[in-house]
């Protein structure tokens, strides 16, 4: 086998970057991947002409314009704006906290008058807090009360966030939820972000775009053959679980896993917008996506005579399944803290991602932290 200035373990965001930064340079990249196909949970699949993110939903977003011109000059971006609309036992509020969401709330209609609605629950709620004995938010429930009281709570944090995170919002660390934006403005835009959009024609052109100078082979388990793998290259690029690359020393992290179910409907528009949230515990799945609303607009959305939605169910993670968010409580932190502390001696290799770093990145940030590493 050729030999290689870096082997790149995983095709997901921060590989695919890297192999680009290094192929710049003039290096030579082999990047292997355990899926059958690149782009980690980027990956998109065609479907009645519709690109439908098979891993979730994926809005690029950033005020960093040094690396929203990086992927425009991949591949270019679209205009979309992720504006998610959540079902509470079927009726809709907009988001994120808003205006509108206040007014179809309590039916306020001015600032003031939905400042003091909120002021008004926050305060039942940290009297209840302190006459219960306790000066700081003792639970994920508690923490979100304080800061947005109870009608919004109820209504649009409990049943989705247990649904999330598997468990009741009084059994999760009140640092799940440290804030919640609170906008007094009629503004549905979710992100605060100067750039959002989604590529024009699907993430595939964007991953194809990274490693374009690359070797790639998928259907490769790196750790199946760790010593064939490792002689390869003269570094290595890992952005798989840090704690399997250290053979479990100290114990496995935990994970969140979601489940998918993707289903092509005979109709041009099912539910008017790429994302709704479905609040109420008694919903098995927390959200559905309809996939064509990411890069469709206007009459292009009835051009298109079929859609495609997928729903999402938030699962435990075991052994075998897809690790998809790191469960950063403080066990877990302290477990990877540990494996940290190996890979800050490891010679020639660089770890990065979520997996590799154990921790939930946003795509943009994942760019800026592939952008700032020595490749």
């Amino acid at each position: 086998m050729k030999h290689y200035d870096y082997l790149i373990v995983g095709s997901g965001l921060f590989g695919a970057v890297a192999a680009y930064l290094a192929a710049r340079k003039g290096k030579t990249c082999l990047v292997i991947e355990k899926r059958s196909q690149l782009g980690g949970n980027l990956y998109c699949e065609n479907m009645e002409g519709i690109n439908v993110h098979m891993y979730g939903p994926h809005i690029f977003h950033t005020s960093d314009r040094e690396v929203w011109d990086f992927v425009n000059s991949i591949v270019p971006f679209n205009r979309y704006t992720n504006m998610p609309v959540a079902n509470y036992k079927g009726t809709l509020y907009n988001l994120p906290f808003n205006m509108n969401t206040f007014y179809q709330m309590w039916g306020v209609k001015t600032p003031a008058e939905a400042q003091a609605k909120i002021e008004e629950q926050k305060a039942e709620a940290v009297a209840k807090m302190k006459a219960d004995g306790a000066c700081e938010p003792r639970n994920l429930e508690e923490q979100a009360l304080i800061l947005v009281g109870r009608d919004i709570y109820e209504k649009l944090i409990k049943g989705y966030t247990e649904k999330q995170w598997g468990r009741p919002c009084t059994e999760l660390p009140s640092f799940i939820i440290r804030r919640l934006p609170v906008r007094f403005v009629y503004d549905n835009n979710y992100f605060n972000d100067s750039y959002q959009g989604v590529p024009v024609g699907g993430y595939n052109l964007l991953i194809n775009g990274l490693l374009k100078d690359a070797d790639t082979m998928t259907g490769v388990d790196f750790f199946e053959d760790r010593e064939k793998w490792m002689s390869v290259a003269d570094k290595v690029v890992f952005t798989g679980k840090i704690d399997e690359w250290y053979g479990y020393r100290y114990g496995k992290l935990e994970y969140r896993t979601v489940r998918f179910e993707t289903e092509v409907m005979d109709m041009p528009n099912y539910q008017g917008t790429t994302l709704v949230n479905y609040t109420e515990r008694e919903v098995p799945f927390t959200r559905s996506i309809e996939h064509k609303h990411f890069e469709m607009f206007g009459q292009a959305v009835y051009d298109c005579p079929k859609t495609v939605v997928t729903r999402e169910y938030s699962t435990e993670w075991k052994d075998g399944m897809e690790p998809f968010y790191p469960v950063n409580d403080e066990k877990n932190n302290s477990l990877y803290s540990q494996y940290k502390a190996l890979a800050d001696t490891e010679e020639g290799v660089i770890f990065g991602g979520r997996l590799a770093e154990y921790k939930y990145y946003d795509m943009a940030p994942l760019v800026r932290r592939a952008l700032d590493t020595q490749i």
